[in-house]
């Protein structure tokens, strides 16, 4: 049975979010490495176990352990959905079997899944690639800069990388070239 914490442990536990003195409650309880954290199971026990401790650091040392991390998720299980399920891009939760895209989540009341446009060929559809040509979609605001970039001739993949790299000047600078080529 271990001691304590190794320091390779006790470093990663500080970068979740504890401090010396959750460390110290730690010991005190009983829980003195990784493994220990798999029999305290939930994120909720440990909050109990170490007063103070805030439940998103005690739900991040819990997924860092094996254990529950508070999402629903049992300890050590793996969740495996067919490949018809669709979660709520704003709010993740699971939308019934008779769901179809464009519909509004049964949660949060958003689109669940929203329809974008493809700055490659043109088609729509929802999800993160275009199921005619394979692009990834970019957000619906830079659509006209991932057409300009198109034009100015980079490649298919490179197109939403190179969006999500830019600077907000550099993004300027380009919505000054669209508007340029519009008027």
């Amino acid at each position: 049975m271990a001691k304590g914490f190794s320091t390779l442990e006790k470093n990663i536990l500080k970068a979740k979010g504890l401090t010396a003195a959750h460390l110290q409650k730690l010991l005190k309880a009983g829980i003195r490495g990784r493994e220990d954290f798999r029999t305290v199971g939930t994120a909720a026990t440990l909050s109990e176990l170490v007063p103070g401790l805030r439940s998103e650091v005690a739900q991040a040392v819990m997924a860092w352990a094996g254990g529950d991390s508070g999402d629903g998720t049992p300890p050590g299980k793996v969740v495996i959905d067919s490949s018809d399920v669709v979660y709520c891009v704003h709010c993740k939760t699971k939308q019934p079997k008779d769901y179809h895209s464009g519909d509004l989540c049964i949660s949060c009341g958003k689109q669940a899944e929203p329809i974008l446009a493809c700055f490659w060929c043109s088609s729509s559809g929802p999800g993160k690639f275009c199921r005619q040509c394979g692009a990834e979609f970019v957000p619906t605001a830079e659509l006209d800069l991932a057409v300009l970039l198109k034009r100015d001739g980079l490649p298919k993949d490179e197109v939403p990388r190179k969006l999500k790299s830019m600077s907000p000047a550099e993004k300027d600078a380009l919505w000054g070239r669209v508007r340029k080529s519009r008027g």
